[in-house]
């Protein structure tokens, strides 16, 4: 019996080293050079052959594997590390500072990022019969997991189809159902159920995220977002705080000064005027909590990112 139990055991890791070789082979063959693509709707593969500097962006809710390489996370006061036996989840959009920490021309960082509907959660949710959340669960925004054997096998298994456009348009639909059921029933699930559920706080937190958004470059107004979600203003905030990591505030300031860095960046704004269209209505107000934020006065940031790879951080504004 003990030797059956070892006998699996081996062959499991066996097959767990020869997917993580798949995957990285493929994700190879799909992108020779560094860059981004999005071979199928909603499915992206990154390439880098060097580490980064911090990059502000925002991510929406995502399902992100790593072949190859490691990355750093920071989300407010709080860091995620993750490599190619970790996982990454986010269920909300949010704006983070990233940092791709190993990567070499010889071995270089390679990732799978899945788009997360949620109403293609609920429907899996539904079709599986999974319960619903009860009680108090976490419900922070981006947490990291270990990557297990089954989980791994249906990210190859949805990356194999890239080789067939035609086989793709029949087999990844349930094949990302795959991915979405096994996050549901892994040790994230919870908090992807209450995400996904409707009612409850963390749905509604997910409702004043998009209304931020949507809205950031508008004065915050809490106590009328809280009274519109039937929240208190004390329980809207902690419970922003515990899904996002930072206050609605916070949120609102990063989401306005990375859309202001892409206007200049990208529209060749002076800083001003990208302040006054991202709602900064005091110049030397913008100034500042630019700087706080990006370790440089605008104009000295923008000099320094177009002296650099400009491709790499043009699109890190609201997305």
């Amino acid at each position: 019996m003990d030797s059956t139990i070892r006998q699996q055991e081996a062959y499991e890791v066996q097959h767990t080293q020869a997917n993580r070789a798949e995957l990285v082979e493929r994700i190879v063959q799909a992108l020779p050079e560094d860059g981004r693509v999005e071979p199928l709707h909603g499915l992206y593969l990154f390439r880098a052959s060097a580490p980064t500097e911090l990059l502000h962006s925002v991510y929406t809710p995502a399902f992100c594997v790593i072949a190859q390489g490691s990355k750093e996370v920071f989300v407010g006061e709080e860091r995620y590390q993750y490599d190619p036996t970790h996982y990454l989840l986010t269920t909300v959009e949010l704006p983070v500072i990233s940092q791709i920490v190993e990567a070499s021309k010889e071995q270089p960082y390679l990732s799978f990022r899945l788009q997360l509907d949620p109403a293609l959660v609920g429907s899996v949710l539904v079709e599986a019969d999974l319960p619903a959340p009860h009680g108090a669960v976490e419900v922070k925004a981006i947490d990291v997991s270990p990557l297990d054997a089954n989980l791994l096998d249906a990210v190859v298994r949805l990356v194999r189809l890239l080789d067939s456009p035609t086989d793709a348009r029949v087999l990844a639909p349930p094949a990302t159902r795959e991915i979405i059921y096994r996050l549901l029933i892994g040790s994230q699930g919870a908090r992807l159920r209450q995400i996904a559920t409707l009612g409850g706080d963390a749905h509604r937190i997910a409702r004043v995220v998009n209304l931020l958004r949507k809205n950031y470059k508008e004065p915050l107004r809490v106590e009328s977002i809280a009274q519109e979600l039937g929240m208190s203003v004390s329980g809207l905030y902690h419970q922003f705080k515990a899904v996002t990591t930072l206050s609605p505030l916070q949120f609102q300031k990063r989401l306005r000064l990375q859309e202001a860095r892409r206007l200049m960046l990208g529209e060749h704004l002076d800083a001003t005027s990208a302040g006054s269209r991202v709602g900064y209505g005091d110049a030397a107000h913008f100034n500042r909590e630019y700087k706080s934020l990006f370790g440089l006065p605008p104009m000295r940031d923008i000099e320094r990112l177009r002296e650099g790879d400009k491709e790499r951080v043009v699109s890190q504004g609201i997305m």
